[in-house]
């Protein structure tokens, strides 16, 4: 997850994938990341994501989508 840049092809992933997962209507990421609406988040952070995704120093919001979706397919397979 220490990526320096990610690729379009990856942005695309993560794009895909949104589009096709069932968020819970909010989520505690952790002690201190609450989101009150996950879909529109995700939508947002994908959004910035295609702007961003080749600078190293604007890569939060691509770590943020890649936690996000860890936790909704862990909480998938539980």
């Amino acid at each position: 997850m220490d990526k320096n840049v990610y690729t379009i092809e990856e942005v695309d992933d993560l794009k895909a994938w949104a589009e096709q997962a069932e968020f819970p209507a909010e989520m505690q990421l952790d002690k201190a990341v609450y989101i009150p609406d996950v879909k529109e988040t995700v939508h947002r952070l994908i959004m910035q994501a295609y702007v961003c995704h080749e600078n190293p120093r604007l890569q939060g919001c691509l770590r943020l989508l890649e936690r996000i979706k860890a936790r909704v397919e862990e909480e998938k397979r539980s």
